[in-house]
């Protein structure tokens, strides 16, 4: 037998040799024959050849294409030269109406049946090994001398007739440190799974034990590694079960076909892909091209600018709009609030900047097919029922959102409101923003930036942000521009030492991303400008499907109108005056926000993130 040690430095069509001959004493391909692609194999009547075809499309990312045989051809010459389906496999698994009924060393004995069915060669991430070993990456399977770990999850690829199923994983624990690194290495061999489509908690995959692998062998974590899930090429095999075939074989999982392709060097469009964490509970990172990264950063600078000359500078943490954007992407279910009564001595007490932001967020977010809602102080749910209805009619939203109150009336409020049932476990939303929204100073009480107490104007909004920081799952933003806003406790101290007043009205509660504007509608604005760049990245889209189905087109972007512009923020501000929503800094009823003119303030910064966003 031929001991394993210099496989992996062997040509192609020797290893393909030592494979016929049975002399190999291992039972995976995983390391060998480094530089070149291997491939899994999928072989099935030719009736079935064409629908299979059409759902290896559908789902690109597990099941990449690199070459469909005729019926009875058991060569592949686009891959290799001599090659032979039969024989060149070191295991194969044969299928019958669904049921796995046997692990063969050949097909030879199928040589009749082969002659009318189609061999499907399909991409490995095999195949990237050692591009990821040349990024000074380790290969725990490798390391280990096992083979890679693969899961069932409870992700649906998309079905095409009799074939459907649910995406299975490879993982491979990665150092935190290199995850950018393995992303880059991977992201552009589409033909080996490209980049992976999770990174972190494997229960976001429906994975309940790592320990517990569906097709290979455990592979163990060292300390400071992530598991990082790349599509796998074993979905074929799940989707073979389903579909109940009379006949089919394939690859047993790791065992898989080398062929003489040598890996290419491929360059990933848009720079480098980052990798960002967005949640630590469930762990939780994203991805995004360094382009689009670079766009988000320079928005968040446009917002950071202080026409009041508060002192917001020494808030503002560069980052938090990506992090904040990067969350807002995956989640599903988003729960806004806004409203900072500071004219106590007015009716309505509101002031004007706020709505327009939490608005422009809750645009996008519908038009990106997101559940959103808002939460208000109960004495100002007319008023906002109002607002609502005007944005509805002036298309800044497609439909009227729901519109909540929240009251404390026992230790479980905020945990009965948050989560279905007051289960931890089925939270209602994954993300809460609040924008402009008077937040609760050590004191408990709650400040403008007069100093002056309004806590018997405001509810306590805030404990629903404090409930988020224990239920795994939801993330929170908080926008302000003076510290005295909820989610400003992340930069409390900055505001103590910066801002007027900071000692007494800084907010004490934290937000996960705290995004600090010179207005806070501004900040508003630029969420929802930078999902729209998420959105029109093909990393980051990519990494939010799963890598399945079809990448958007550039013409197909149904969320542009959703966009906020000069017109439709100009006559929202002329509703908020005619319902008596006043200017924050002057009281005035007046084309302004913060005491700033709009059409020559305020216009100005919507069009400067709008061209950021677009070109």
């Amino acid at each position: 037998m031929l001991l394993t040690g210099g496989l992996k430095s062997l040509l192609p069509h020797v290893l393909r040799r030592i494979i016929r001959c049975n002399r190999l004493s291992i039972s995976n391909t995983s390391g060998m024959a480094e530089g070149y692609k291997q491939a899994n194999i999928v072989i099935l009547h030719k009736s079935l050849a064409d629908d299979f075809e059409k759902f290896c499309r559908a789902n690109d990312g597990p099941l990449p294409l690199l070459y469909r045989s005729q019926p009875g051809d058991w060569k592949c010459p686009s891959l290799r030269s001599d090659s032979d389906i039969r024989t060149d496999c070191l295991q194969y698994k044969k299928y019958e109406h669904g049921a796995c009924t046997g692990s063969l060393k050949s097909l030879k004995e199928y040589s009749e049946q082969l002659k009318d069915m189609v061999t499907f060669y399909l991409g490995c991430s095999f195949s990237s090994e050692k591009a990821i070993q040349k990024a000074g990456i380790p290969i725990r399977n490798v390391e280990q001398k096992c083979n890679a770990s693969m899961y069932k999850t409870s992700v649906p690829c998309n079905s095409i007739s009799m074939f459907h199923c649910n995406l299975v994983v490879t993982m491979r624990p990665i150092p935190e440190s290199k995850l950018g690194a393995a992303v880059s290495a991977t992201s552009g061999l589409k033909e080996a799974h490209g980049a992976p489509i999770h990174i972190g908690d494997p229960g976001l995959l429906g994975i309940q034990d790592l320990s517990k692998p569906d097709y290979g062998d455990p592979v163990h974590l060292h300390p400071g590694d992530i598991p990082v899930f790349w599509a796998s090429g074993v979905t074929g095999v799940e989707a073979i079960i389903n579909s109940r075939a009379p006949l089919a074989f394939t690859n047993s999982p790791d065992c898989t076909f080398v062929t003489n392709l040598e890996r290419g060097t491929v360059s990933s469009s848009g720079g480098a892909p980052q990798v960002h964490c967005i949640s630590q509970d469930p762990l939780h990172f994203s991805i995004v091209s360094a382009e689009a990264a670079q766009k988000i950063n320079t928005l968040e600078t446009l917002i950071g600018v202080d026409p009041g000359e508060r002192g917001i500078g020494h808030l503002r943490r560069q980052g938090e709009l990506l992090g904040a954007s990067l969350a807002l992407s995956r989640a599903g279910s988003v729960l806004v609030t806004t409203g900072f009564p500071t004219h106590y001595s007015h009716q309505p007490p509101e002031e004007n900047d706020g709505p327009p932001g939490a608005l422009a967020i809750a645009a996008m977010l519908q038009a990106l097919q997101k559940r959103v809602a808002m939460v208000t102080d109960r004495r100002a749910v007319e008023l906002n029922t109002k607002i609502i209805e005007e944005a509805v009619q002036l298309g800044i939203l497609k439909k009227p959102i729901p519109l909540l109150s929240y009251q404390r009336e026992n230790a479980n409020s905020a945990l009965m409101f948050l989560c279905e049932n007051g289960n931890p476990e089925r939270p209602r939303f994954d993300h809460l923003v609040a924008i402009e929204r008077a937040g609760m100073a050590a004191d408990g009480n709650y400040y403008n930036a007069r100093k002056v107490n309004i806590k018997h104007l405001v509810d306590p909004i805030d404990e629903l942000f404090l409930a988020a920081q224990t239920i795994p799952g939801i993330t929170t933003t908080g926008v302000g521009d003076g510290g005295n806003e909820l989610g400003m406790g992340k930069v409390k101290d900055a505001v103590k030492k910066h801002i007027k007043n900071g000692d007494v009205i800084a907010c004490d509660v934290e937000a996960d991303f705290t995004v600090v504007a010179g207005v806070s509608n501004w900040g508003g604005y630029a969420i929802a400008c930078a999902l729209h760049v998420l959105h029109c990245c093909a990393t980051h889209e990519r990494y939010l499907r799963r890598a399945l189905g079809c990448p958007r087109a550039p013409s197909q972007r149904p969320w542009l109108p959703a966009l906020p512009s000069v017109p439709k923020e100009e006559k929202l501000l002329k509703a908020l005056v005619q319902l008596g929503v006043r200017s924050g800094k002057t009281a005035s009823l007046e084309m302004e926000v913060d005491g700033l003119p709009f059409y020559s303030t305020h216009s100005l910064m919507i069009e400067k993130l709008l061209q950021e966003a677009q070109h």
